[in-house]
């Protein structure tokens, strides 16, 4: 993920100016670094440790996702909505 598209990615979901360790940015980087490890999976599929990887990062936002639920279910009913993640 180049600098530029994380900062955008930073930018629209901030909950105010700085703020990069809300579960509401961190789900939305990691979305992104797993679409672009998923794109890499599809060409190289015998990657075994792009896939350990890949799986480790799935179940960090699964946890974060469920955090987020059980503090503030709007912002994760927006977040999912947002990012096409299945609830």
């Amino acid at each position: 993920m180049t600098k530029e598209k994380r900062q955008e990615i930073i930018a629209e979901f901030q909950r105010k100016e700085g703020d990069v360790g809300s579960p509401e940015v961190q789900v939305a980087l990691l979305t992104g670094r797993i679409t672009e490890l998923t794109e890499h999976m599809k060409k190289n599929k015998k990657d075994y440790s792009t896939s350990r990887g890949l799986i480790a990062m799935v179940n960090n936002r699964k946890k974060l996702l469920r955090y987020l639920n059980s503090e503030n279910h709007a912002a994760y009913i927006e977040i999912t909505d947002k990012l096409k993640i299945r609830r």
